[in-house]
């Protein structure tokens, strides 16, 4: 099958063709029509997708969709997930793309999968949900960028925020200047649990492994893919495959689990739904509670500047769950999130808060409800809806979270050179 994981070269759209290509494109390159049943393939049934797949299932009915098949490299949650949906299982994601009556596809394996089945479910002529984060480097970002622009799929990344109207209220806020220029911002996704969640979450089954029968098999070459250079091939090791998330060569651990989370919605109220590249990146932390053997930090925090001129302040900590809020600072007011966007005026200027704000010193925006990512990825197929999360976010999300992991794996500044489109450390 033909393949295409190589680096490729791409050329920077400018806003106005991104938003024409987010918008225009998806009359051409829909999947289906308003009476036309849409049909998906599931690909990795783990914990999220078989969350997505019972969803699916559930709206199948009210959306006019069919979950038709399912693929997944560990044969107990193939089982599972076939029964589910009352479709077919396979054990090699390529044989599902080779269905011709497979419209779209959700893609939720391992992160160091996603950027491969992406490309490879655009070639064959799907459309694409991808769980976050989009990739796990940022040359895969890159790469997966252009293959959207290139195939003129629908593609929709899946960072639960971002279908929150609260974030889509305060870009409008901040674009209309309500809370003067925007400085800084910052914001936190924390945990504190007596078993850290990432072992919680993510149980260990004796029984599985790749020498073994029935619903036990895993295809373990296949999960790591070292042929394609995924990942390096190691002996079976039960802890990486249930507990991917720990270990840098599967994952970037709270950075791409937790953070992607809050970076791309904030990227939507500061910066527009394309989001912003970085120009300068720092992380700290470290583990000092966590002490299993993981490679990933249980403190982590995170620095990033913009060269619209403003700087990003992110926590993620498996330590405490007492986090700081979703809180955008401008110069004349203060913009918290999370619900409804409260706004308020600041320093010695109040006047302009008020001028800006129906004569107001603090308010809020009400906020509308809206379809979540599942439901607007169905639209968007339909060619109704502009996706929440479009590859230009998710790209440029991507970047700033793998230049953090970078940042603190290496100890150093990361700076992103927005010319040669790349990563230097500094």
């Amino acid at each position: 099958m033909k393949t295409s994981f190589s680096r490729r070269t791409f050329v920077k759209s400018s806003a106005l063709v991104a938003s024409a290509v987010a918008l225009g494109a998806l009359h051409h390159s829909r999947a289906a029509g308003a009476n036309d049943r849409i049909r998906i393939g599931v690909i990795g049934t783990g914990g999220m997708g078989t969350g997505h797949l019972g969803s699916l299932v559930k709206k199948s009915a009210a959306e006019n969709i069919q979950v038709v098949a399912v693929s997944d490299v560990y044969q107990r949650r193939l089982s599972r997930a076939a029964k589910m949906c009352q479709g077919d299982g396979v054990l090699d994601y390529r044989r599902l793309l080779d269905r011709k009556d497979v419209d779209a596809v959700l893609i939720a394996t391992p992160d160091h999968w996603h950027t491969k089945i992406s490309i490879d479910a655009m070639e064959a002529g799907k459309h694409v949900y991808c769980e976050k984060p989009m990739t796990h480097t940022v040359e895969q970002a890159l790469q997966v960028r252009a293959a959207v622009k290139r195939y003129k799929k629908v593609f929709q990344v899946g960072p639960n925020g971002t279908a929150s109207d609260s974030y889509w209220k305060a870009r409008t806020a901040i674009a209309a200047g309500r809370i003067g220029k925007v400085t800084w911002a910052h914001a936190s996704y924390n945990r504190n649990a007596r078993i850290c969640l990432f072992n919680e979450h993510q149980k260990i089954d004796p029984t599985a492994g790749p020498g073994k029968s029935g619903d036990d098999h895993v295809d373990w070459d296949m999960w790591l893919g070292h042929q394609w250079g995924l990942a390096p091939k190691i002996p079976w090791t039960p802890e990486h495959f249930f507990r991917f998330r720990k270990y840098w060569p599967y994952n970037g651990g709270v950075a791409t689990d937790l953070l992607y989370h809050k970076l791309a919605p904030l990227l939507i109220a500061i910066a527009g739904p394309d989001g912003e590249y970085p120009s300068r990146v720092n992380a700290n932390g470290g583990l000092y509670i966590e002490k299993d053997g993981r490679d990933i930090p249980d403190v982590f925090m995170m620095t990033v500047d913009y060269p619209s001129e403003w700087t990003l302040f992110l926590v993620s900590t498996l330590t405490n769950d007492a986090g700081i809020p979703d809180r955008i600072y401008g110069k004349h007011g203060t913009m918290e999130l999370g619900g409804e966007p409260s706004l308020r005026w600041n320093g010695d200027f109040k006047e302009e808060f008020k001028a800006k704000n129906d004569g107001k010193e603090e308010t809020r925006i009400a906020v509308e409800s809206r379809r979540d990512l599942e439901d607007n990825w169905i639209d968007a197929m339909r060619g109704n809806a502009a996706v929440h999360c479009n590859v230009d976010l998710g790209c440029a999300t991507m970047v700033a979270i793998k230049m953090a992991v970078e940042s603190y794996r290496q100890k150093k500044t990361m700076l992103w050179d927005a010319k040669a489109q790349k990563v230097i450390a500094s």
